[in-house]
Protein backbone atom coordinates (compact mmCIF):
# COMPACT_ATOMS: atom_id res chain seq x y z
CA UNK A 1 0.00 0.00 0.00
CA UNK A 2 1.53 3.31 -1.02
CA UNK A 3 0.54 6.70 0.33
CA UNK A 4 1.89 9.98 -1.02
CA UNK A 5 2.57 12.18 2.00
CA UNK A 6 3.86 15.04 -0.10
CA UNK A 7 4.48 15.50 -3.77
CA UNK A 8 8.06 14.30 -3.27
CA UNK A 9 7.69 11.65 -0.55
CA UNK A 10 6.35 8.09 -0.69
CA UNK A 11 5.94 6.06 2.45
CA UNK A 12 5.22 2.31 2.61
CA UNK A 13 3.45 0.64 5.50
CA UNK A 14 4.37 -2.94 6.31
CA UNK A 15 1.48 -4.25 8.35
CA UNK A 16 -0.78 -7.30 8.26
CA UNK A 17 -3.78 -8.06 10.48
CA UNK A 18 -4.79 -11.47 11.81
CA UNK A 19 -8.18 -11.91 13.47
CA UNK A 20 -8.44 -14.99 15.72
CA UNK A 21 -11.91 -15.71 17.14
CA UNK A 22 -12.80 -18.55 19.47
CA UNK A 23 -16.42 -19.63 18.89
CA UNK A 24 -17.30 -21.78 21.93
CA UNK A 25 -20.65 -22.97 20.52
CA UNK A 26 -18.86 -24.49 17.51
CA UNK A 27 -15.75 -25.53 19.47
CA UNK A 28 -13.79 -23.79 16.74
CA UNK A 29 -11.15 -21.14 16.24
CA UNK A 30 -11.88 -19.01 13.17
CA UNK A 31 -8.97 -17.10 11.66
CA UNK A 32 -8.77 -14.45 8.97
CA UNK A 33 -5.59 -12.86 7.65
CA UNK A 34 -5.28 -9.55 5.84
CA UNK A 35 -2.01 -9.27 3.90
CA UNK A 36 -1.08 -6.91 1.08
CA UNK A 37 -1.08 -8.98 -2.12
CA UNK A 38 2.07 -7.43 -3.60
CA UNK A 39 4.01 -8.15 -0.41
CA UNK A 40 2.71 -11.73 -0.29
CA UNK A 41 3.67 -12.35 -3.93
CA UNK A 42 7.13 -10.97 -3.19
CA UNK A 43 7.48 -13.24 -0.14
CA UNK A 44 6.47 -16.30 -2.18
CA UNK A 45 9.01 -15.39 -4.86
CA UNK A 46 11.69 -15.04 -2.18
CA UNK A 47 10.72 -18.28 -0.40
CA UNK A 48 10.11 -20.58 -3.37
CA UNK A 49 12.17 -18.90 -6.11
CA UNK A 50 9.10 -18.76 -8.34
CA UNK A 51 7.10 -15.73 -9.40
CA UNK A 52 3.45 -15.90 -8.32
CA UNK A 53 0.43 -13.94 -9.45
CA UNK A 54 -2.00 -14.10 -6.53
CA UNK A 55 -4.89 -11.73 -7.00
CA UNK A 56 -4.45 -11.37 -10.75
CA UNK A 57 -5.84 -12.98 -13.89
CA UNK A 58 -2.52 -14.87 -14.22
CA UNK A 59 -3.02 -16.65 -10.87
CA UNK A 60 -2.54 -20.44 -10.95
CA UNK A 61 -3.38 -23.34 -8.65
CA UNK A 62 0.34 -23.64 -7.91
CA UNK A 63 0.30 -20.02 -6.66
CA UNK A 64 -2.47 -20.92 -4.19
CA UNK A 65 -0.63 -24.03 -3.01
CA UNK A 66 2.56 -22.04 -2.42
CA UNK A 67 0.55 -19.44 -0.45
CA UNK A 68 -0.95 -22.17 1.78
CA UNK A 69 2.50 -23.70 2.31
CA UNK A 70 4.02 -20.32 3.19
CA UNK A 71 1.21 -19.45 5.61
CA UNK A 72 1.36 -22.79 7.41
CA UNK A 73 5.15 -22.58 7.79
CA UNK A 74 5.18 -19.02 9.14
CA UNK A 75 1.90 -18.63 11.06
CA UNK A 76 1.38 -21.13 13.89
CA UNK A 77 -0.95 -21.31 16.87
CA UNK A 78 -0.35 -23.27 20.05
CA UNK A 79 -3.52 -23.65 22.11
CA UNK A 80 -3.25 -24.63 25.79
CA UNK A 81 0.34 -25.75 25.20
CA UNK A 82 -0.43 -27.94 22.16
CA UNK A 83 0.49 -27.02 18.56
CA UNK A 84 -2.62 -27.01 16.36
CA UNK A 85 -2.74 -27.39 12.60
CA UNK A 86 -4.90 -24.86 10.80
CA UNK A 87 -7.29 -25.83 8.02
CA UNK A 88 -7.02 -23.50 5.05
CA UNK A 89 -10.53 -22.77 3.73
CA UNK A 90 -10.38 -20.06 1.06
CA UNK A 91 -9.33 -16.54 0.27
CA UNK A 92 -10.72 -13.46 -1.39
CA UNK A 93 -9.21 -10.29 -2.72
CA UNK A 94 -10.34 -6.93 -1.30
CA UNK A 95 -8.69 -4.18 -3.32
CA UNK A 96 -4.97 -4.91 -2.84
CA UNK A 97 -5.38 -7.13 0.25
CA UNK A 98 -5.66 -10.92 0.33
CA UNK A 99 -8.04 -12.10 3.04
CA UNK A 100 -7.42 -15.77 3.89
CA UNK A 101 -9.84 -17.84 5.96
CA UNK A 102 -8.65 -20.68 8.17
CA UNK A 103 -9.97 -22.62 11.15
CA UNK A 104 -9.07 -25.06 13.88
CA UNK A 105 -11.77 -27.53 14.93
CA UNK A 106 -12.41 -29.43 18.17
CA UNK A 107 -11.21 -26.75 20.60
CA UNK A 108 -13.12 -27.13 23.87
CA UNK A 109 -11.70 -23.99 25.53
CA UNK A 110 -8.70 -21.70 25.34
CA UNK A 111 -6.72 -20.89 28.46
CA UNK A 112 -3.59 -19.83 26.57
CA UNK A 113 -2.78 -18.98 22.97
CA UNK A 114 0.79 -18.79 21.74
CA UNK A 115 1.17 -17.16 18.35
CA UNK A 116 4.18 -17.52 16.09
CA UNK A 117 4.02 -15.24 13.07
CA UNK A 118 7.00 -14.50 10.84
CA UNK A 119 5.01 -13.71 7.70
CA UNK A 120 6.84 -11.08 5.62
CA UNK A 121 9.43 -10.47 8.35
CA UNK A 122 12.14 -12.10 6.22
CA UNK A 123 11.56 -9.37 3.61
CA UNK A 124 10.79 -6.25 5.62
CA UNK A 125 12.46 -5.38 8.92
CA UNK A 126 9.63 -2.85 9.46
CA UNK A 127 6.92 -5.53 9.12
CA UNK A 128 4.31 -5.54 11.89
CA UNK A 129 1.86 -8.40 12.31
CA UNK A 130 -1.09 -7.45 14.47
CA UNK A 131 -2.97 -10.30 16.13
CA UNK A 132 -6.49 -9.51 17.36
CA UNK A 133 -7.83 -12.29 19.62
CA UNK A 134 -11.44 -12.62 20.76
CA UNK A 135 -12.00 -15.36 23.35
CA UNK A 136 -15.69 -15.42 24.34
CA UNK A 137 -15.95 -11.62 24.24
CA UNK A 138 -12.59 -10.99 25.90
CA UNK A 139 -10.46 -9.14 23.38
CA UNK A 140 -6.68 -8.97 23.37
CA UNK A 141 -4.11 -7.70 20.90
CA UNK A 142 -0.57 -8.75 20.19
CA UNK A 143 1.99 -6.94 18.06
CA UNK A 144 4.65 -9.10 16.44
CA UNK A 145 7.56 -7.91 14.30
CA UNK A 146 10.80 -9.10 12.73
CA UNK A 147 12.41 -8.73 16.17
CA UNK A 148 9.62 -10.53 18.06
CA UNK A 149 7.87 -13.25 16.07
CA UNK A 150 6.28 -15.06 19.04
CA UNK A 151 3.89 -13.98 21.74
CA UNK A 152 1.47 -15.36 24.33
CA UNK A 153 -2.12 -14.41 25.07
CA UNK A 154 -4.04 -15.70 28.12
Amino acid sequence: MVFALTAMTIHRFYVAIYQVNYVAQKKMVQISTRIFVDDLNEALKNEFHKRTFLGSEKETEVDKILMEKYLSARFKLTINGKAKAMNYLSYELENNVIVCYLNIKDVVKITSLEVENSILTELYSEQQNIIQFNNNGVKQNLLLSSETTKGMLK
